[in-house]
């Protein structure tokens, strides 16, 4: 079982952009990685995030957020918790005139559930997002604080940075420095690094 979730994106925008996208990790990459954040209130946007997806979306690059969520597995977080955290990103987002077009979860772990194949750095989430907004994959745009979300975009040759963050991990690091993947500070500097400096 893989999850969805999509707030009132405007079906003219989802049409006019439905070939490219950003995918987006959330954690560490959009919010404060909290470790299996259950409570809305606990939600905070990383500083620049919204801009930097306004920015995206303006672009031509409409963000998707791609999410492990093995906390639901755990139990350490319920569906209608995961829920909330989803609908007060959306809101905070939405505070500063960004929105994400979907968000695709992996609520899997697999010592509790069994294999997957929607846990990254799988990549059935990523295609079902393709086959969702007919997206070109190796048009797209890919970033995140983990080895696990900058591999799918290697496999797909697209554009990849790693979004370093407060668990962004050695490997995770020497992953990128060895596939090639710029490291960046913030989504702020990966977009900027992505589009060129276009305003």
């Amino acid at each position: 079982m893989w999850m969805r979730s999509s707030p009132p994106f405007s079906t003219p925008v989802t049409r006019h952009r439905s070939r490219l996208a950003a995918l987006l990790d959330r954690d560490g990459t959009i919010i404060v990685d909290r470790d299996y954040t259950n409570n809305p209130d606990d939600v905070r946007l990383l500083p620049g995030a919204a801009a930097a997806i306004r920015r995206l979306a303006s672009a031509g690059y409409p963000a998707i957020v791609i999410t492990n969520q093995s906390g639901i597995a755990r139990g350490k977080v319920s569906l209608e918790q995961y829920r909330l955290v989803r609908q007060r990103l959306d809101e905070l987002l939405r505070a500063e005139g960004a929105e994400l077009l979907d968000t695709f979860t992996c609520p899997h772990h697999p010592e509790i559930t069994g294999p997957c194949a929607c846990r990254k750095p799988d990549v059935a989430l990523y295609e079902r997002a393709a086959s969702t907004h007919e997206l070109d994959l190796a048009r797209c745009f890919f970033a995140g604080d983990k080895a696990r979300d900058i591999t799918p975009g290697l496999s797909f040759g697209a554009d990849t940075v790693l979004v370093q963050s407060s668990n962004t991990k050695p490997v995770d690091l020497e992953c990128a420095e060895g596939s090639g993947v710029a490291i960046v500070a913030s989504l702020t500097e990966a977009v900027e690094r992505f589009l060129g400096g276009a305003p």
